[in-house]
Formats: structure tokens, C-alpha cells, sequence
């Protein structure tokens, strides 16, 4: 949906959105930030470039769940998904803290800046980083066709449950069916997701 209606309607909820969120999250931001000051090695906020759209590399912000040697300790684990993803239920990367970060994406909650900076919206596929996208087919290049997002149709759906390629075909069917209405349902079912924790790991 490129017409200049939705895209305009699109940023204005995006902007409103994300100022809404950091405020009424604010405290639990804060306190997260302090704890993992005091208790995380690295800094509290880490920052990966992620592949947006079109392939345009971004910063992401997250709260740091992982531990700082985490490429290391992912080659000695066994990942449990097909595809260019890594996903294991207990993340040997992942600090005790950050599972709990995790399994209520508190993690993500410093993406609303990247929403106020254009960089994502607060609805569309979540954005690899680019050695996953070196490993795409063909035709899973079609969900970088639209700008990524905090929620999505896979987001809702069970999250790390679903099978890579399911997951493609989600981010695939909402980008042919882009629409104000179909925003809005994602972002209506969204907190019940997130609070329920299915596949937040």
C-alpha cells in the first residue's frame, strides 16, 4: 500500500504511538536500565545493525539480554529452527535477567526510538540482521519490501513456535495487504501476545 493517505496516516500513529509507549513505560524502562547498569556486564543498551527496508541497515536498540560473549556461546549450542534464524528455548547467550526481559519483550521496549527516528513503524516484519538475509531464497527477499516493525502477524501468532518459513509467508501476506484496518487488528491483539509470553524466547 504505497498511496499517500496510509503512509501519512501510518507515520502519525507510528510518532503518536511511540511517545505514548516511552510514556506510559517510562518507569519500567528506567529501572530496567539502572538494574542491568549495576548487574550486566556491556552497556545496558545494545545497539545491532538490522537490515530495514529495502535493505537499508539500521541501529536497533534493545535492552542488553545476552551476554557480552554471545557469538561465542552460540557455536557451542544446537539450534532448534530451520532457516537462517537461531532459536533455542534455553539461550545459552542469555543472561538470567534477560530471559525475563525477554519473555515479556521489555527487551524491545527502546525500538519506540527507533520508530520517532523513521527507522521502523510500529507495525510490519521484525528486521533480521544481514548475515540472515546473505542466506535468503529468492522469494523471502519480499519481506524487506516494507519498513519493519515492533508487532506483526508472526509476532502474534506464537512467535518463536513458528517455523521460519511460515514466518516468511506472514511477513509476505502483510505486505500484499497493508491497510490501516489490518494495522490496527495487529495492534489490538498485540498486548494480550506479549502478556500470554507464548513463543518468548
Amino acid at each position: 500500500n504505497r498511496s499517500w493517505f496510509y503512509l501519512s496516516v501510518k507515520r502519525l500513529t507510528d510518532v503518536l504511538g511511540a511517545l505514548t509507549l516511552l510514556a506510559l513505560f517510562s518507569p519500567i524502562m528506567l529501572v530496567t536500565f539502572v538494574v542491568l547498569l549495576f548487574t550486566t556486564r556491556g552497556r545496558p543498551i545494545f545497539v545491532q545493525r538490522r537490515v530495514g527496508h529495502c535493505g537499508r541497515m539500521f541501529p536497533m536498540f534493545k535492552f542488553r539480554s545476552m551476554h557480552v560473549d554471545a557469538q561465542k556461546r552460540q557455536a557451542s549450542a544446537q539450534n532448534e529452527k530451520y532457516g537462517p534464524i537461531f532459536k533455542i528455548r534455553r539461550d545459552p547467550r542469555s543472561t538470567p535477567l534477560g530471559r525475563i526481559l525477554r519473555s515479556f519483550s521489555i527487551d524491545e521496549m527502546p525500538q519506540r526510538f527507533n520508530i520517532l527516528f523513521g527507522h521502523m513503524s510500529l507495525v510490519g516484519p521484525r528486521p533480521p540482521i544481514a548475515a540472515e538475509v546473505a542466506q535468503y531464497k529468492a522469494w523471502q527477499f519480499g519481506r524487506l519490501a516494507v519498513k519493519p516493525g515492533l508487532t506483526c502477524l508472526w509476532q502474534i501468532s506464537g512467535r518463536s513456535e513458528i517455523g521460519f518459513e511460515d514466518w516468511v509467508r506472514m511477513d509476505l501476506w502483510y505486505s500484499e495487504h497493508q491497510s490501516l484496518w489490518t494495522d490496527l487488528k495487529l495492534l489490538v491483539q498485540t498486548p494480550l501476545s506479549v502478556l500470554s509470553r507464548r513463543g518468548a524466547y
